[in-house]
């Protein structure tokens, strides 16, 4: 069965191209032209990966409360940003939110079919068995990779899958230093160095919530970060 995706742009010209391009790759698309729309549809039945616009009609940030939303309802719905809007703060600010992915609308189609692509590869990890060899445990933690669920003295972490990847490099090699281009590969996305950081920064602070003495996330200053052994 085909891969479900909603597109959420209030352009119709954009939104039907964005539908007829990615039907015609394999996906059952459906586009939505508000955030109002949207979220009644998500109520019903979420899709597998949502694509959002940040300015929906009147509302100039309609975009970053969807995903507010979404994040609340589906800690590990794949969500990506596609949208005109290229400046740091508003990247930072999708990605803080809990987006997997924050492109631009100059992108190629097939290279956002390859972004789209990525994070379903990864999602198909969870429909895979467990097994010994895929958890590991270091103190508090344990990370299911199979399962891509983290949890800290048996509480569970609600990691989005850009931030899970992150986490599983660190911990899979406890007191090795991984540099932001190591954690960019490993969670199969391309942004600058304050993304990296914003990611970390949200990591920790997911992590501090429900366990204030966390402090396993090292930075090592002008290099990278590492798990503390």
């Amino acid at each position: 069965m085909a891969r479900s995706i909603a597109i959420v742009e209030d352009e119709p010209s954009i939104r039907a191209n964005y539908v007829e391009a990615l039907t015609r790759f394999g996906y059952q698309v459906q586009g939505y032209a508000t955030r109002s729309e949207a979220s009644r549809a998500f109520n019903l039945r979420l899709p597998e990966l949502v694509i959002i616009d940040i300015g929906l009609g009147d509302e100039p940030e309609g975009g970053f409360e969807l995903c507010r939303e979404l994040r609340a309802k589906a800690a590990l719905l794949p969500i990506i940003f596609l949208t005109a809007r290229d400046s740091d703060l508003d990247i930072i600010s999708g990605l803080r939110l809990g987006a997997d992915d924050y492109l631009t609308k100059d992108i190629s189609l097939h290279h956002l079919s390859a972004r789209i692509s990525a994070l379903f590869r990864r999602l198909d990890a969870l429909s895979k068995p467990m097994n010994k060899e895929t958890v590991v445990e270091q103190g508090p933690l344990r990370l299911e990779a199979e399962r891509m669920r983290v949890s800290w003295n048996g509480q569970e972490i609600p990691l989005t899958v850009t931030e899970f990847w992150m986490v599983h490099i660190l911990v899979r090699f406890p007191g090795h230093v991984k540099n932001r281009d190591q954690l960019m590969r490993e969670a199969q996305v391309v942004v600058d160095d304050a993304t990296i950081t914003s990611h970390i920064k949200r990591i920790r602070k997911k992590f501090i919530a429900l366990a204030p003495e966390f402090d396993a996330i090292e930075t090592v200053h002008g290099v990278g970060y590492r798990w503390r052994v």
